[in-house]
């Protein structure tokens, strides 16, 4: 009975460790999201999106993924550099257009450039990729409804 239990315990130990690093922080559907972005999300939830940016931009010669595009436009949209943000954005959607992160922080970017429609297009292929709802679509929806409110008020 013994033997069983530890030829159970190196199968689970053999599954766990196979499993990508980042495979529970991960926003990408193909689970090969470089391991370093744990750190950096970590630097993005605390706001040290210049850190993030230390951190993102050696990356780039390394791996041509839409995590890394999508972190990279998060972190210059959210220091103002809408110009290049727009460029990480369009890549990562490039590489996976279906990538839910980048549709929603793209369309947020949108919002914030008063570009409304474009805005609402990411809105329409993200209510297409999640039938029943995401967070995604959640937070987007309500970013669009809030700018709708308030260029009302100002009308």
């Amino acid at each position: 009975m013994q033997t069983w239990i530890k030829f159970l315990s190196m199968i689970v130990a053999g599954v766990l460790f196979a499993l990508p690093a980042s495979a529970f922080d991960n926003f990408s559907p193909d689970n090969k999201a470089p391991a370093e972005l744990t750190a950096i999300r970590v630097k993005i939830k605390a706001k040290d999106f210049q850190g993030a940016l230390t951190d993102l931009k050696p990356l780039l010669p390394k791996y041509d993924h839409a995590d890394v595009h999508n972190l990279l436009g998060f972190s210059l949209r959210k220091t103002g550099d809408y110009k290049q943000a727009a460029v990480h954005y369009a890549r990562a959607l490039q590489l996976d257009p279906n990538h839910l992160s980048a549709l929603e922080y793209q369309g947020e970017m949108f919002i914030e450039t008063n570009q409304m429609e474009k805005a609402r297009a990411n809105l329409a292929r993200l209510k297409k990729l999640c039938p029943k709802g995401c967070e995604e679509l959640a937070d987007l929806e309500e970013d669009i409804a809030k700018a709708e409110k308030a260029a009302a008020k100002t009308n």
